[in-house]
């Protein structure tokens, strides 16, 4: 048997060293990246490198030891805790929300998403906002732009950062972005070219928030049960930051119950401060969102600025983003954040609150309930649903951009497209096998129509048009399949 001398021994302990340090940073979180900074004129733009490890996670894994029991276990790395609804989800980094990414105005973002599902499933990267003139091919569509990610494979994404404003990233392949896949992207601006810079001192990635529907299973079942099997697809719950209340949990020690934790933002009495709000949602949730005690100035949407308006609350549909400036003028202490669902989220009475903190209170709850009926905010609403226009219901089409219009946009255009859209009683056979079990053949409550445009649906093309238009098969637009209502998305 060798013996190991005081070198070697050394060396051996070097390795080990630097292969701890290396798996304890193989799912970084990038919220110290340094081109997270204030932007300023002239500097010269960065290149802002991220790795995305993309991984089947759970809800409270070993990685939160006892949460919810001891609350500071369940901000530990790798600890998802969610709304306490132990489920499969899909995450990068396993963090819920993924890595958030603040650049300055032209950087280039360098993203390596690397695929480490299992199952052999592709995935895909989506950045939601983002122009990407001259870099179509990193768009990040499944299907369309690029063929999906393999499994245990990766792809490098690299784009210019060119339009400003509150973006966010999420999986364009399958249901992922339902289960988990998605974050924040933010591209920020010198003061100098901010329309909005005199209305706030405080621009802050922790003020950066994700609202959106969150589902008690993996997407799939939902939809799939919906589907197939008339079975409800309704978002039993909502999460803030990644965070909330919903499952109850009884500590057998003490025989008391507890709860996964809010999402608690912070501020200064008598600071300004910019918040910046995405809905990254999978269903037809609109949320309504308000501050208790205090009004919001809502100054950009989808990351253009326009003038400023104040308001009591706001709606926020999927995809939208909203930002708005808080005036923390109120007495120090706790204020409730309130989510409520519209839609598709009133049957189950679907809400979600957040904790507003000011500096100095106590680290307790806020007054009052939380409840469905208590976050119907009165008073003025921005962007409100299916509701006319009047001095408290303030729609979105009347108000004015402070960007100049796109020198290519005409006020004759050079063509016009009519295009109709609705719901279709047709023996679609992803629902409804004409010959089994046809739509006219089973109960009302399990017949589920069919989206169409024009009358047509949409498949799926068999390779991705923007990079192998020449693969695509000689067929027209509107060919439509034997025996089905739909139709191919290729080529005449």
């Amino acid at each position: 048997m060798g013996v190991i001398n005081g070198s070697s021994l050394c060396l051996l302990l070097c390795f080990f060293t630097a292969f701890y340090l290396c798996q304890a940073n193989r799912y970084p979180d990038y919220t110290k990246h340094p081109c997270a900074r204030r932007c300023e004129v002239g500097e010269r733009p960065r290149t802002c490198e991220y790795d995305f490890i993309q991984e089947y996670y759970f809800v409270l894994t070993k990685a939160c030891y006892d949460c919810p029991f001891n609350a500071t276990d369940c901000y530990r790395p790798h600890c998802v805790s969610g709304n306490g609804v132990r489920r499969a989800i899909m995450t990068i980094n396993r963090m819920l929300p993924g890595p958030a990414i603040h650049v300055c105005h032209n950087d280039t973002i360098v993203v390596n998403a690397k695929n480490k599902m299992e199952g052999a499933e592709g995935t895909a990267i989506h950045w939601h906002g983002i122009f990407q003139h001259d870099s179509q091919i990193m768009d990040g569509v499944s299907m369309l732009t690029q063929c999906p990610i393999p499994a245990y494979t990766s792809f490098q994404y690299r784009f210019k950062a060119e339009n400003i404003g509150t973006h966010f990233w999420h999986s364009h392949a399958g249901s992922q972005r339902a289960n988990g896949v998605f974050g924040s992207l933010v591209v920020h601006q010198p003061d100098s070219t901010n329309p909005h810079a005199a209305l706030y001192q405080h621009d802050l990635p922790e003020h950066t928030i994700v609202v959106h529907d969150w589902l008690k299973t993996l997407a799939m079942n939902k939809f799939e049960g919906h589907y197939l099997a008339g079975y409800d697809d309704e978002p039993h719950s909502m999460l803030i930051n990644g965070r909330g209340t919903y499952h109850k949990f009884m500590d057998p020690k003490t025989n008391k119950t507890a709860y996964t934790p809010k999402a608690v933002f912070r501020v200064t009495k008598g600071q300004n401060y910019r918040f910046r709000f995405i809905n990254p949602g999978i269903m037809e949730c609109p949320i309504q969102i308000s501050i208790d005690n205090h009004q919001l100035t809502m100054i950009a949407s989808d990351g253009v600025p326009f003038l400023a308006k104040v308001v009591d609350s706001f709606i926020i549909f999927a995809g939208e983003r909203f930002d708005f400036v808080l005036e923390a003028n109120q007495t120090v202490g706790n204020y409730w954040l309130r989510a409520r669902g519209l839609n598709d989220c009133t049957g189950k009475k679907t809400n979600q609150a957040a904790i507003l903190r000011y500096e100095g209170a106590d680290e307790t709850d806020p007054p009052g309930t939380v409840d469905y009926e208590s976050a119907n905010r009165a008073g003025s609403i921005f962007n409100p649903l299916n509701q006319k226009a009047n001095s408290t219901m303030i729609q979105m089409a009347d108000h004015d951009t402070m960007i100049a219009d796109d020198p290519r946009m005409k006020e004759k255009p050079d063509k016009k497209f009519y295009i109709t859209m609705d719901f279709y009683k047709v023996n679609n056979v992803y629902y409804h096998e004409p010959e089994l079990y046809p739509i006219s053949s089973v109960s009302d409550e399990m017949q589920l129509s069919t989206p169409q445009m024009n009358h047509i649906s949409y498949m799926m093309p068999p390779v991705p048009p923007l990079t192998q238009y020449s693969d695509l098969p000689e067929v027209g637009l509107t060919t439509r399949l034997p025996n089905t209502p739909f139709a191919l998305w290729l080529p005449a």
